[in-house]
């Protein structure tokens, strides 16, 4: 019996790598997929995992997943009474964002920010593409940026073409195991080639007519960075969706609101119709950002992004 991190997934297959950094190819047993788990997939990259070896003639076969740290999960797609793991075991995640080609929404931002907060995975706003700005779009940023920094996100402004504040996220980077995620078309295999260019990852173009990308990544890889430490590459998404989250705590994963919510008259307040709320009254202060409030309140009652009425833009 060895020992080793899930490094790939591939459907019902797995690539290993064990701590003396050998790969196997492994299977599943069975029984993981009816043990009552909620997710489509069982095992995630991440994952620390006892398996039996592979022979000449068969596969290796892991026969236990040891306990999570944590997981990145959002709903599938497919199934909406369903989860997917997309990672696990993460010590930080960078999100990378675009202000055009394509656009990154706050709404967007916003569910990855809940669902990390609620998984309590350290998350870093990467900006990149700042090598296309002009001042009209400097200071679209700058505004865009000041939302998640005044509640105490850090952003970085990064240009993976020009090599900006690259070697600032290689020493962030540097030991820990840290997630990328973001839309396709953010640039994201083309920043992890920037941050170490001997995995030489393949990367994708933007669509002319949508300012959409393209997806050169199909499922999350984890991949040695030479400088230490390990990145998850993850598939672009193009939604976020929430899963197994209660409408009541939502604002616990809103570190501006969370900092408020014992000054609220009553203790189970949603923030919306009640009177004496603390939220509501830092909104119209404006010591609540109004975007990450809409934000709020489309999340709190189900609603689905609807990419449609932003990314053409």
């Amino acid at each position: 019996m060895k020992e080793g991190k899930v490094i790939r997934t591939t459907g019902s297959h797995y690539s290993v790598r064990t701590n003396d950094n050998q790969l196997f190819e492994c299977r599943i047993k069975g029984n993981f997929r009816i043990k009552n788990i909620k997710s489509t997939n069982p095992i995630a990259v991440g994952d620390i995992v006892d398996f039996i070896p592979p022979t000449q003639t068969i596969e290796g076969l892991i026969t236990n997943i040891h306990n999570r740290k944590n997981t990145l999960v959002r709903r599938s797609t497919n199934l909406s009474k369903r989860s997917q793991i997309i990672a696990s075991n993460i010590d930080q995640a960078f999100l990378i964002a675009t202000i055009a080609f394509p656009r990154t929404s706050s709404g967007f931002i916003d569910r990855f920010l809940v669902t990390t907060e609620a998984h309590q995975i350290p998350t870093i706003i990467v900006f990149n593409k700042i090598d296309i700005y002009n001042q009209e779009a400097q200071d679209f940023a700058n505004e865009f940026k000041a939302i998640y920094e005044n509640v105490g996100y850090r952003c970085i402004e990064v240009s993976a073409k020009r090599g900006d504040n690259i070697e600032m996220l290689r020493e962030i980077m540097k030991d820990k195991t840290t997630l990328l995620s973001g839309h396709s078309g953010v640039g994201k295999s083309a920043l992890i080639n920037a941050i170490d260019n001997s995995l030489n990852l393949k990367t994708g173009i933007i669509s002319s007519t949508h300012m959409k990308g393209k997806h050169t990544t199909t499922f999350a890889e984890m991949f040695p960075l030479s400088f230490g430490g390990d990145i998850i590459d993850t598939p672009g998404i193009k939604e976020f969706g929430m899963f197994d989250f209660q409408k009541e705590e939502v604002g616990l994963y809103y570190p501006e609101m969370k900092a408020r919510l014992k000054n609220c008259q009553y203790y189970n307040c949603t923030h919306e119709h009640e009177p004496k709320c603390a939220i509501k009254n830092a909104v119209e202060t404006g010591e609540i950002s109004i975007e990450r409030y809409t934000n709020y309140l489309n999340i709190m009652h189900g609603e689905e992004l609807k990419i449609e009425k932003w990314e053409d833009k």
